[in-house]
């Protein structure tokens, strides 16, 4: 070890002086830690010195250096957006990432379109669209968009319905629409009843309730008593939401993010506090573990700056950030540089010192504070979890990478097939992939697995797994066995999970029981976990996401689905239960767009199964055009 870092050492002499970000390998020629920096010598050489201020981690880091790497840029603002997408790409283990367990969805309002349209999303694209958001809840945003629809008049229909109509629908014939895909109105008219939409969503509600209140007075005065009564229902309709969120400051036209933080030695929890307009739209946490910001040698500066780089590569950059610690001068400017790059505007990035600044950030660390326990107690327990599979199966180290395979041939159509990763016992969906079998013709499960695990092990940037898990009782296991070893990998340890079904799967006309039984390799009797252990509840749940991930799949390759086929791929979902969403909606768009309380009050259904299927329809979309693997 002592060769190689002074190896190192004198390799970092010859280092450039300039801008650029620098990758660090370990001995597998695996990406392990992404910096950015205004000298890379000096930058790198720092890692490398004796001195004691360096951090547990950064001790750590160093000591599985193995190999570095750098890339120059024209400036320091090109090292910050380069570093936050290569940290995005290689999922570095060494560096602060952002692992959401959950997307936050946002509203998306096609303005750039002759005919906008209001969508939910949980992407923020440059495909010209205006986003609003992130919001905290999907039923809220289902909500918004219904209201706002009925309200302005805006279509609701879906671009291939647009475009085929011949005659206006029933949403026109009850007065919610204008009927612009049969040219009951034009282009530029149709824009300026939308635009209440968007000045609503802009926060500017005093303009908007004006504008209105004028047409609702001229439509009276017309004696158009039945447009007066509408636009009047709409003001009231309009105060009222208004009157439900918090209002900070009322004067401010600014959108703004305030950052708070609180943590220990277990993690720390990030917490954005969104104000757009003067109101509270929501707050988002976002837990790094092992982020230790009680040890002095942590610096906020470092993980604030770097939290940022990444937080706003993929969301919206308001016009002030309004930061919790002083970060220097030098930085804040930069920083200001990095979101005006990816923004277009100047953005304003400050430690808050005023009043009202000051209470914004206030809130965002009582916010961390309460959310911290809760990531943490769940992360703990998740803990507990991966070291009972440990126990159980008899792993050499707790698994915390678990990888599970599904293969899919859906109604007769070409076989898919998925790969679904767990990362400290929750799901890593950046690394989820889908494949499509390219090398097997027919029905055949076991090329096809042999296709899929010979794909994904050459991929050697992807971090190997502590375990795989298969669906499927013995037969799969061995079969999966088999294949690990012709391809060179029997040293990763894998499990077959199959049910055993019981007596009252015969007498259940609802709900079905059954018992999960785990096959190792070697063993004749399988393991069997307790029904409300963490360890079944992680294992089974992989397997579920793993069918799930494969079979939304072919939603990509089927065009024209009809609410029947779609229901085929929301997992868990009886035929009962899809008869009766059958008979209560008119068509797939209609239930997406559906609140959560209507479909919970169905027969047969709950508010956490209307939660469930709405999340799968949706999400399933978003998912369709990430993370397919053909190479």
């Amino acid at each position: 070890m002592s060769e190689k870092f002074d190896e190192l050492r004198e390799l970092i002499k010859e280092y450039p002086t300039q801008s650029g970000v620098y990758l660090m390998k370990n001995s597998v020629d695996k990406i392990i830690y992404v910096g950015k920096a205004k000298n890379l010598r000096n930058r790198v050489r720092s890692y490398f010195t004796d001195s004691k201020d360096h951090s547990p981690k950064t001790r750590i880091l160093v000591q599985n250096i193995f190999t570095i790497e750098y890339i120059l840029t024209k400036t320091e603002v090109e090292a910050f957006l380069l570093e936050a997408s290569l940290i995005k790409k290689h999922r570095p283990k060494y560096n602060i990432r952002l692992r959401d367990d959950k997307t936050y969805p946002y509203i998306r309002l096609t303005w750039q379109e002759d005919f906008p349209r209001l969508y939910l999303s949980r992407k923020v694209k440059k495909d010209g669209s205006l986003y609003f958001g992130p919001y905290t809840s999907g039923g809220a945003v289902f909500g918004t968009i219904r209201f706002l629809n009925r309200t302005f008049k805006i279509r609701d229909c879906t671009d291939a319905m647009f475009r085929s109509r011949k005659r206006p629908c029933m949403t026109h014939q009850i007065g919610r629409c204008t009927a612009p895909c049969v040219q009951y109105i034009n282009a530029e008219d149709y824009h300026s009843e939308v635009e209440g939409a968007l000045l609503f969503l802009k926060g500017k509600n005093k303009n908007l309730v004006k504008t209105m209140k004028q047409r609702m007075l001229q439509a009276a005065e017309e004696e158009k008593f039945e447009v007066a009564a509408r636009l009047r229902d709409s003001i009231e309709a309009i105060k009222s939401i208004l009157a439900k969120q918090a209002v900070i400051n009322d004067t401010s036209e600014k959108d703004q993010d305030a950052i708070g933080y609180h943590g220990d030695e277990r993690g720390c929890l990030i917490e954005t506090v969104h104000i757009r307009q003067g109101r509270v739209i929501g707050t988002r946490p976002h837990f790094i573990p092992l982020l230790d910001v009680s040890d002095p040698t942590s610096d906020p500066r470092e993980w604030l700056v770097s939290f940022m780089n990444q937080y706003y590569e993929d969301n919206i950059i308001p016009d002030d950030v309004l930061l919790p610690t002083e970060i220097g001068g030098d930085l804040t400017k930069l920083m200001e540089a990095v979101l005006q790059e990816r923004s277009g505007q100047k953005n304003v990035v400050r430690f808050a010192t005023d009043e009202k600044g000051r209470a914004l950030v206030d809130m965002a660390n009582q916010n961390a504070k309460a959310h911290f326990e809760k990531y943490v107690s769940k992360s703990e327990e998740k803990l507990r979890g991966l070291d009972e599979i440990k126990e159980k199966f008899g792993l050499s180290q707790r698994p915390t990478r678990i990888e599970c395979y599904d293969i899919s041939t859906f109604q007769g159509s070409e076989t898919v097939a998925s790969q679904v990763v767990f990362e400290d016992g929750v799901p890593s969906k950046d690394n989820y992939r889908r494949y499509k079998i390219k090398t097997v013709e027919g029905i055949n499960d076991f090329a096809s697995m042999y296709e899929v695990l010979s794909r994904r092990f050459k991929h050697t940037e992807y971090e190997d797994p502590q375990l795989i898990v298969v669906d499927g009782g013995k037969g799969q296991l061995s079969q999966a066995m088999r294949i690990l070893d012709e391809i060179g990998r029997k040293d990763i340890p894998v499990v077959g999970l199959a049910k055993a079904r019981t007596e009252s799967d015969f007498q259940a006309a609802e709900v079905s029981s059954s018992e999960e039984r785990f096959f190792l390799p070697g063993r004749q009797n399988p393991v069997i976990f307790r029904s409300n252990a963490e360890a079944l509840h992680i294992l089974v749940g992989i397997r579920d996401e793993a069918h799930r991930f494969a079979i939304t799949y072919h939603r990509k390759l089927r065009e024209n689905t009809s609410l029947e086929s779609e229901l085929d791929f929301v997992v868990g979902l009886g035929e009962k239960r899809k008869r009766t969403l059958l008979t209560h909606f008119k068509g797939v768009q209609e239930l997406k767009e559906a609140d959560p309380d209507e479909i919970a009050e169905l027969k047969g259904f709950n508010r956490v199964l209307a939660e469930r299927v709405l999340l799968q329809l949706n999400e399933s979309h978003e998912e369709q055009e990430d993370n397919v693997e053909e190479s």
